[in-house]
């Protein structure tokens, strides 16, 4: 008779096994001591003795923690050299664990080491004991929070997946509408929400903004985009679509959320739009002449309460009209200084390049938005343009 045995091992938890430290000192007394005390715990260290040799390991190679002096001999006694560095680490590895050491230390020290990203803070002397114990803890915890990172940022880009997924992948084609959309989620994903549906000669166009950033935004913004897709049938009224996704959001809302949302029929050959706006930013029409209109009858958000009718409103289009439909992300991206774009920036740019396909008036908004903030759009922004023939 013949026995199988598996060697199976528990992986271990101790924080020192292959854990890396990055140790910075410019005493090489120090350093000696610390390398006698962390390998004896079981640790793999690189020792330097500058702020340049640290920044130059850490571009080269990964590390588990950096413990480090504050004080350098280019200045022994303030701690700047070793703050500014902190700065500098933070720069380049956000979740890399620091601890700093210093033998000139004060709390005042001590809360701006920890104000520009250390993690703890030692005082020399050390005593063993407590130092062993405090990177063990780091390496720990900082192992543990890259794992979450590491989830976190697949999680985010699965969703991401998906949310584009449900959003449209190609424009319908209307007689006498000229289309052109952008959805720029800021952080992977968002609450920016769009559709656009073509009924034979009539486009419906619907846009929509959840209160919020990130996945629990993303989410109800999913469930924001499968109501308008069931409810917004060839022949039912912008009205009657925000009563019915209205009452469905209501139930499914969190508490202090809403959602912001602008439902249009765009009907070329009836030379008309009908639309109704729940509390969205309002769509501007854009006439041959010059003249702005903004797209803003209907009622109040969505989500809040069951029970609100909207109300929907008819304007007239022709030949050369231009419709510029957008979120908030377009209008309140701030520049460097914090000013904001602005409706009437957008307008603007509108009016100049009236009689431009919609694509390149997309394409100039856009480029002016970037231009604005200097690349660094802070929120969710969609930007549908609508031309008329």
């Amino acid at each position: 008779m013949h026995e199988l045995f598996t060697d199976f091992r528990m992986p271990s938890s101790n924080p020192a096994e292959s854990a890396r430290l990055l140790v910075a000192d410019d005493q090489p007394d120090v350093l000696e001591a610390l390398r006698w005390l962390l390998t004896g715990e079981g640790y793999e260290l690189e020792l330097v003795s500058s702020t340049e040799a640290v920044m130059d390991r850490l571009r080269s190679g990964t590390f588990d923690l950096l413990l480090m002096d504050l004080n350098y001999t280019r200045d022994t006694t303030s701690g700047r050299e070793g703050l500014d560095l902190i700065s500098r680490v933070r720069s380049h590895d956000s979740s890399l664990p620091i601890v700093v050491m210093t033998g000139w230390g004060s709390i005042d020290t001590a809360v701006e080491a920890m104000r520009r990203g250390a993690k703890s803070f030692v005082q020399k002397p050390w005593e063993d004991v407590t130092l062993v114990e405090i990177v063990e803890r780091e390496v720990a915890e900082g192992r543990a929070t890259r794992r979450r990172d590491h989830k976190q940022q697949r999680e985010v880009e699965e969703a991401r997946l998906i949310q584009r997924g449900l959003l449209p992948t190609a424009t319908p084609q209307v007689a006498g509408i000229d289309l052109s959309v952008t959805w720029l989620p800021a952080d992977g994903v968002g609450g920016d929400c769009f559709d656009t549906l073509g009924f034979r000669d009539v486009l419906g166009v619907s846009i929509a903004d959840i209160a919020g950033k990130g996945l629990p935004a993303a989410l109800l913004m999913s469930n924001l985009q499968a109501a308008v897709r069931a409810f917004a049938q060839e022949a039912v009224s912008p009205a009657s679509i925000n009563n019915s996704v209205n009452r469905l959001l209501c139930r499914n809302m969190a508490s202090g959320r809403f959602a912001t949302f602008c439902y249009a029929r765009i009907e070329p050959l009836a030379r008309r739009i009908v639309y109704s706006n729940a509390g969205h930013n309002p769509p501007l029409l854009i006439r041959p002449n010059g003249a702005v209109e903004p797209l803003s009858e209907g009622g109040m958000v969505l989500g809040v309460f069951p029970e609100n009718q909207y109300e929907q409103a008819e304007v007239p289009i022709g030949p050369g009209d231009r419709l510029l439909f957008y979120t908030d992300g377009i209008t309140e991206a701030r520049s460097p200084d914090g000013e904001e774009y602005g409706e009437d920036r957008l307008a603007a740019v509108g009016v100049a390049l009236r009689t431009a396909p919609a694509g390149t008036l997309k394409d100039a908004i856009l480029a002016e938005v970037n231009a604005f903030t200097d690349g660094k759009f802070e929120d969710d922004a969609t930007l549908i343009v609508v031309g008329i023939a």
